[in-house]
C-alpha cells in the first residue's frame, strides 16, 4: 500500500486545518490527530475546543508540544495528522533554540517513515512583516527551511489561502 505524504501550509485562519481535516477523512479512519498546541490561556484553551468540536468523535487525539514521534508509538492509525509544525517548532525554540531546527527536521523525518498517511499542517509565515527582534526572525527563518524540507519530503504540497486550496506539488 502507498501512504500519502502531504503537507498543507497557510497563514493564520486561512482554513488549513479543514483542508487538513478533509484529507484526512478521505484517507480512512483511524484516524489520530496529533495537537502540538498547548492552552497556555483562555484564548488558546478556547481555539482547542474549537478544533476539537469540529473533528469526529471516532478520531483520537495525542497532546504532543514536543517527541511527537514517541507519542505516536503507542497508537494504530490509518492516518495521522500533524498540527502542526509552526507550533512544534515554538516548542522547542522554547527548549534551545539553537537546536530546535534540527529537532523538527529529525522528526518530520521520523513521522514520514510511519507506515499511515501523514498529514502536517504548517504555517507560512514568510510573507509576512519582518520581526522587529532577533529571536522573531531566526524563528520565521527556520519555520521557512523546515517547511522546504517537508515539502521536499512530501509527494503532495498544498498551499491554502482564503480557505482555497492551491496544489503546488
Amino acid at each position: 500500500m502507498t501512504f500519502r505524504r502531504v503537507l498543507v501550509l497557510g497563514g493564520a485562519r486561512s482554513g488549513k486545518s479543514g483542508f487538513a481535516e478533509g484529507l484526512a477523512a478521505e484517507c480512512g479512519e483511524p484516524v489520530v490527530y496529533v495537537a502540538t498546541m498547548t492552552a497556555v490561556d483562555e484564548e488558546m484553551a478556547e481555539r482547542i475546543a474549537h478544533h476539537r468540536a469540529r473533528r469526529p468523535p471516532s478520531w483520537r487525539t495525542v497532546e504532543a508540544s514536543v517527541d511527537v514521534c514517541a507519542a505516536l508509538t503507542r497508537e494504530t492509525a490509518s492516518t495521522v495528522i500533524i498540527e502542526d509544525l509552526t507550533l512544534l517548532l515554538s516548542n522547542y525554540m522554547e527548549r534551545d533554540a539553537d537546536s530546535a531546527e534540527a529537532r523538527v527536521n529529525t522528526e518530520v523525518e521520523a513521522l514520514l517513515r510511519i507506515e499511515a498517511h501523514m498529514i502536517v499542517v504548517s504555517n507560512e509565515v514568510g510573507m509576512g512583516v519582518v520581526p522587529p527582534y532577533p529571536l522573531g526572525r531566526q524563528f520565521r527563518d527556520a519555520l521557512g527551511r523546515v517547511n522546504q524540507a517537508a515539502a521536499a519530503a512530501c509527494q503532495e504540497v498544498y498551499l491554502i489561502v482564503a480557505g482555497l486550496p492551491l496544489r503546488l506539488k
